[in-house]
């Protein structure tokens, strides 16, 4: 997906959601046990509930690797089913370099060697820029970056002091050397929604995506106020809000009422950013 295809997704859904794919078979209804691919059944159950209301969907790998070979099988046959207009995330966050990066990318990009062709990865990019240009060679690929996380332990390394600025500025301005923004994303945590105004600064036309909004305390109007652009610039992503908002049958409607919810929400703010 180019980034112009993406931006036009946004406008017509009046949406940036992302939905974070993370099924745990402990949480997922009992009822789904017993399909062949519970884990499948549940996703797709989920995507076909909220594809008009989401332009991405973004599957955290662990929570398919954690099962081994049918756990990769799932995440194939997810990969497979999300629906072309929407960005497909494959949240693996890997960070290597040279050839392991080479076979990484290979993995979720190259269907015809892994049966996986992802969009889009998530980077760790702590080991530099043979880290992430492997990802790069693969034309029309997302790279997305992580930069500055909503986890507690953010604070341990990412505000560091460089000569630069914090150790996530100087990570955004050196990655920004590597690709423009219609290849680069980055991660912003929500929940650091104030920080959004230096990142602009140094990427004001990359998209960044952002989890941490509802479940880990983080404000959709924050976000948006510090971090939206012409063209939006901002995927929100929203994982166990939406996956796990019922636990019955009915989990996908309750699924899609919450996916509305924040939807409702986010056209409001394109409509005051005069994007729509």
């Amino acid at each position: 997906m180019t980034r112009q295809q993406l931006v036009d997704q946004i406008k017509q859904k009046k949406s940036f959601l992302c939905v974070g794919l993370d099924p745990d078979i402990d949480k997922i209804p009992e009822f789904l046990k017993q399909y062949p691919d519970p884990i499948f059944e549940f996703n797709k159950r989920i995507i076909d509930a909220t594809k008009d209301l989401c332009v991405a969907y973004k599957p955290n790998s662990a929570f398919y690797e954690a099962y081994g070979v049918k756990g990769l099988q799932s995440l194939i046959a997810t990969g497979k089913y999300i629906p072309k207009d929407c960005l497909s995330i494959i949240d693996a966050k890997r960070g290597d370099i040279g050839n392991t990066s080479d076979k990484y990318a290979c993995a979720f990009f190259d269907e015809s060697t892994s049966g996986m062709n992802f969009d889009a990865i998530t980077v760790t990019p702590y080991m530099g820029n043979d880290s992430v240009t492997p990802y790069l060679k693969y034309d029309g690929k997302w790279v997305i970056i992580l930069a500055l996380t909503s986890s507690i332990g953010s604070k341990d390394f990412q505000y560091l002091p460089t000569e630069d600025g914090h150790l996530y500025e100087t990570v955004i301005k050196k990655a920004n050397t590597w690709a423009g923004a219609d290849r680069l994303m980055y991660v912003v945590g929500a929940t650091k929604s104030t920080e959004f105004t230096e990142i602009r600064k140094y990427a004001p036309d990359n998209f960044l995506l952002v989890p941490g909004v509802g479940a880990q305390g983080g404000s959709l109007q924050d976000v948006c106020q510090y971090g939206i652009t012409k063209d939006c610039g901002l995927l929100v992503n929203s994982s166990r809000g939406i996956i796990y908002a019922g636990s019955g049958e009915d989990f996908a409607d309750a699924a899609r009422a919450e996916a509305l919810k924040l939807q409702k929400e986010m056209q409001v703010e394109l409509e005051k950013s005069g994007i729509i």
